[in-house]
């Protein structure tokens, strides 16, 4: 009866719920702009043209309306916020669907943690939809809270809000068939399955895309994702906090002019407070006008492109039979967001259950000194370099003597991994250059994709405290300088997330960044998010786990007498 409701609503026989009357229509199918009104039941789009006969109607004005925004590829929980703050932070900015992979949870607590994010998302103004974490753990170069099967996710694959496998990280399990990777293709081979291949390229690349790999968000130039396309895989073009590729991807698509239907915007990992500054999707549509991008081009890729990638027919367009999720933009300039509609109604977000507290830090004892690499004066050490605005990191080489005089420089610091999962003792220590920090330490739990604890300083004293004070208050991100907690963000769900508001949280936020500059930390990264990149093992080309220094690139430990860990 609903169709049929519909269609007399569409032919003007049945008053509407909602008529939005004399929008500016952004048109994603013939890539133009008309003005016309929408009429809307049941929380879908009867028609398009010229309709009165309302419940309700809200004049535009001129404004113009997009297709509710779609964020291609996130990690809600390295926002820090649960999701019922987080998904209010997307909606005021006009994302009306996520397609989310939680595997930073996966990580720690497993398929209870996946169950609390669908629990957290099932009743929000959101399209809240789910891609199983694929890796959970990223690689077996590190230890995670938890490992899940194929047979462990296949719990899942039928689940409304899921609608594939996310991001195959184990690009080595893929191109040497291992047995359970390949079982996991094999099990999702009918949906849609992420893919996560940076740097990857020539027959490898072939390979990877010959598997069943359909998307890809790791692609830091042009030619990459190029290539990729050329590949037949999807390019999902990441504009997050730490990892920002929008301008140099979308300048090599404008000057050759390709075709951008299999390119769709995304963040990846976003900060809380940029996004309540910037929005996500909507910060990417600007940034690519702002290049030259043509606005229902840009608006094609945040809407229509997202959806038909992800096989979400009902979505991504205004035109009849659609789902009722739009987006009202003041101008195609400035893009402020004065109106937004979920299923034809402005969203009202309510509380959502939070994950009981439960105990997500176990640490073995440690002392200060098994926090730091003991040096010797002639040996060389490889040390992480961080490349500024990305999560990619170079290769750095010092002598002992020459770290020891460029940490009292400020030039680089110690990193140490600690497995806080199950109180094995596993601890990775090593060095970083380009953090900025000139004194005291910087931990948190938050530390991809394993989240261990991690922890960055130039003593091992303030680091030893800092480590103290992340176990006292079970997961969250801490700073220490001269012997003394500076601020202390706790984040009782999992070690990732907090119940607090998002202004609470972004409060907080804002204050400890505000610490950690002055504490040296380099205004070009965020002094949280970098971090907690520098322990994720499938990005090229160095990291550092709780096992010890890693070459990334060629899947092995770095062979140095003070960064072996010991068992």
């Amino acid at each position: 009866m609903i169709k049929s409701r519909l269609i007399q609503a569409a032919k003007g026989d049945y008053p509407a719920d909602l008529v939005l009357k004399n929008g500016q229509v952004i048109d994603v199918f013939n890539g133009e702009v008309f003005q016309a009104d929408i009429a809307v039941l049941d929380g879908y789009i009867a028609g398009v043209g010229q309709y009165d006969a309302a419940v309700q109607t809200i004049d535009l004005q001129g404004q113009y309306i997009s297709p509710g925004l779609i964020n291609a590829h996130c990690h809600v929980e390295s926002s820090m916020a649960c999701p019922a703050v987080y998904c209010m932070e997307e909606s005021r900015w006009g994302v009306t669907t996520l397609i989310t992979d939680p595997h930073e949870i996966a990580n720690v607590s497993g398929l209870s943690g996946i169950q609390y994010m669908l629990d957290a998302s099932a009743h929000l103004p959101m399209n809240y939809y789910m891609q199983l974490p694929s890796c959970v753990p990223a690689t077996s170069f590190e230890h995670a809270g938890c490992t899940l099967s194929a047979n462990d996710l296949m719990q899942f694959a039928e689940h409304p809000q899921v609608l594939g496998l996310g991001e195959m990280m184990d690009i080595t399990g893929v191109l040497g068939c291992h047995a359970d990777v390949l079982h996991k293709l094999d099990c999702f081979s009918q949906k849609i399955i992420d893919g996560h291949a940076p740097q990857v390229g020539g027959h490898a690349l072939q390979a990877y895309a010959a598997a069943g790999i359909q998307t890809d968000h790791e692609s830091i130039s042009y030619a990459e994702a190029k290539e990729k396309l050329r590949a037949g895989i999807a390019v999902l073009i990441r504009e997050g906090s730490a990892s920002q590729n929008l301008d140099v991807i979308l300048s090599g698509v404008l000057k050759e002019n390709i075709t951008t239907n299999q390119l769709a915007f995304c963040t990846d990992d976003k900060h809380l407070a940029d996004i309540r500054q910037q929005g996500t999707i909507r910060w990417c549509i600007k940034k690519a006008i702002a290049l030259g991008m043509e606005p229902v081009t840009a608006f094609q890729l945040a809407t229509i492109n997202a959806a038909q990638i992800y096989h979400l027919p009902h979505l991504g367009a205004i035109a009849p039979g659609y789902q009722a999720d739009f987006a009202v933009f003041d101008n195609l300039h400035d893009l402020n967001v004065t109106r937004v509609f979920h299923k034809g109604k402005e969203p009202a977000f309510a509380s959502a259950p939070v994950l009981p507290t439960q105990p997500s830090v176990h640490l073995a004892p440690f002392t200060a000194a098994d926090l730091v690499p003991k040096l010797e004066p002639d040996q060389s050490y490889p040390v992480i370099r961080i490349l500024p605005h990305e999560i990619a990191t170079e290769k750095g080489e010092y002598t002992g003597t020459g770290a020891q005089k460029a940490i009292a420089q400020g030039k680089l610091c110690y990193i140490t991994v600690l497995e806080r999962h199950h109180a094995t003792g596993h601890i990775g220590c090593g060095l970083l250059e380009g953090y900025g920090l000139r004194n005291g330490a910087v931990a948190t739990t938050v530390a991809h994709d394993s989240h261990n604890l991690i922890v960055a300083g130039t003593n091992a004293q303030d680091m030893e405290i800092a480590v103290r004070e992340i176990d006292r208050v079970q997961g969250g991100y801490t700073l220490v300088r001269h012997g003394k907690v500076i601020d202390t963000l706790p984040l009782p769900i999992a070690g990732l997330m907090s119940p607090w508001s998002a202004q609470t949280l972004n409060a907080k936020l804002d204050k400890m960044v505000a610490a950690a500059r002055q504490m040296g930390v380099a205004a070009w990264n965020d002094p949280f998010i970098t971090l907690s990149f520098m322990a994720l093992p499938v990005i090229p080309k160095i990291r550092i786990t709780d096992l010890g220094m890693f070459d990334a690139e060629n899947f092995m430990f770095y062979v140095v007498p003070a960064y072996q860990n010991e068992d």
